[in-house]
């Protein structure tokens, strides 16, 4: 593929955005951007958080990661479903409930200033890291399929790629994205499918000679009940019910789009019918990592030594032309669907959180949040510059390793707060959850010299320790904010 067509094919997609940002944009004001002025579709946030949800990291990384997990990933899927119910029948009637526009102000309702501020503190340190991770994954592509080829730095080719998520989320915020994450949704689950089609069609497999030979692969296991492997059933099923409730419940950038849908009602909707497909869509995505395995093999195609560049090298260097582009499409749709929202949902967050205005329709605050919008594209930057120096793991799996750690806490303070009426000292809050992490780490470690490997649920145990920590610094004494 040229590096012209890509740049066409690339064009052609961002200007489709622009035109989208264009007409979500007009009029827009501080609560149009945090909020959409709570008047998304629920099916249309649905549909879009599909393709924010999994990001350029399921696209890439999880059909990759099948040689090394086989199929153990639908055992985090599954406790995605529990995950997602608590977050529909206890997250969302609270937030609702309090008319939030950051999730966060909850924590200073309940516990005090300090505990508000360390919640917002996790997210942005968790959110930041995330997004950039999930954007090193498109700036890969982009120059392999492209810059590379023209002696551009890959530095040069990640300001561009965040220099395009800025152009079309700066006036519109979450009111733009909410529209554009499903186009992307769309080009991602296209460009999955076609994929699979064309795969099929190059092994000479029917639809039932595709699922017989994904079943008798070496790949298709997904039940595992080893201890000792960081792959066991019960430690990921746990770990994926909670991961579904802090990245997704707890988390701003996914909150701010349920929270634009017009009711409670219509949120709960949105949740519970996302919650389902997510489950039949990562399946396409582990059946998808199978069969390049699979076709690359049959044609005698070296594996690439990171497993992140398989499914870009198959789709870019052996498919034909068509495939290639959509791959492009699915691609750069899939990683900007969640990279775009993460910067608005940062700037959402700061502005509320730590600059302390809500959806103010004054010039002053709009020129303060676009500067706030343009200073967190600069770190996502600076991050992505150095994750590339330092990566040499899948980035799913450096993903769901960072929000053990980053994630934990919040997981502990809204479990305290949650399930207990409990006070607490709020001065010490931020020294427990800081201290959180450092402990889960050292019992990660030593845990594995006992033939013990917490793998993902080490997310579990660091917000097991906030919780603790919380209880020690608490008292019976009620406290008069909801709960």
């Amino acid at each position: 593929m040229s590096s012209t067509l890509v740049l066409t094919v690339i064009t052609g997609y961002f200007l489709l955005l622009i035109v989208i940002s264009y007409f979500t944009s007009r009029n827009a004001d501080n609560a149009t951007f945090f909020t959409a002025n709570k008047q998304s579709p629920w099916y249309l946030v649905a549909f879009g958080m599909i393709g924010a949800s999994l990001s350029g990291v399921t696209f890439i990384s999880v059909p990759g990661w099948v040689a090394d997990s086989q199929f153990s990933y639908m055992q985090i899927v599954l406790g995605y479903l529990v995950g997602y119910f608590v977050i529909a029948t206890v997250l969302l009637p609270l937030y609702y409930r309090l008319n939030l526009t950051s999730i966060y102000t909850y924590l200073e309702n309940r516990f005090g200033f300090w505990s508000y501020k360390t919640g917002a503190i996790f997210f942005l340190i968790s959110r930041t890291i995330g997004a950039s991770f999930r954007l090193f994954l498109v700036a890969g592509v982009l120059q392999l399929a492209m810059f590379q080829d023209w002696g551009v730095p890959f530095e040069a080719t990640v300001f561009v790629t965040i220099l395009l998520i800025y152009i079309y989320t700066f006036k519109g915020g979450i009111k733009t994205i909410v529209w554009t994450d499903t186009l992307q949704t769309f080009f991602m689950l296209f460009s999955v499918g076609l994929s699979i089609v064309l795969i099929a069609k190059s092994l000479d497999l029917s639809w039932g000679g595709l699922v017989d030979t994904i079943q008798d692969s070496e790949y298709s296991q997904v039940f595992f009940w080893d201890f000792s492997d960081g792959k066991n059933f019960f430690f990921q099923f746990a770990s994926g019910a909670f991961i579904a409730i802090v990245m997704t419940g707890l988390d701003q950038d996914m909150m701010q789009k349920n929270l634009t849908c017009r009711t409670l009602k219509d949120s709960q909707k949105n949740m519970f019918w996302f919650s389902l497909v997510l489950v039949v869509v990562n399946l396409m995505f582990l059946s998808l990592g199978a069969l390049l395995y699979i076709y690359a093999e049959h044609h005698g195609i070296a594996i690439p030594t990171s497993s992140d560049d398989l499914y870009p090298l198959l789709a870019l260097k052996h498919f034909d032309l068509f495939a290639g582009v959509v791959f492009l499409l699915g691609i750069t749709a899939a990683a900007y669907s969640s990279a775009d929202s993460a910067l608005t949902a940062l700037t959402t967050s700061f502005c509320v959180d730590f600059l302390g205005f809500e959806q103010k329709k004054g010039q002053g605050n709009k020129r303060t949040r676009m500067l706030v919008h343009v200073a967190f594209s600069i770190i996502i930057f600076l991050v992505i510059i150095v994750f590339k120096n330092i990566n040499n793991e899948a980035v799913i799996s450096a993903v769901f390793r960072v929000a053990g750690y980053t994630y934990g806490p919040l997981l502990g303070l809204y479990t305290f707060g949650l399930f207990t009426k409990r006070s607490v000292i709020d001065k010490f809050v931020l020294p427990i959850c800081l201290l959180a992490p450092v402990l889960s780490y050292v019992i990660d470690i030593i845990s594995k010299q006992y033939d013990v490997n917490f793998g993902f649920f080490i997310l579990v145990v660091n917000g097991m320790l906030t919780f603790l920590g919380l209880w020690l610094i608490s008292s019976k004494k009620p406290t008069t904010a909801p709960s």
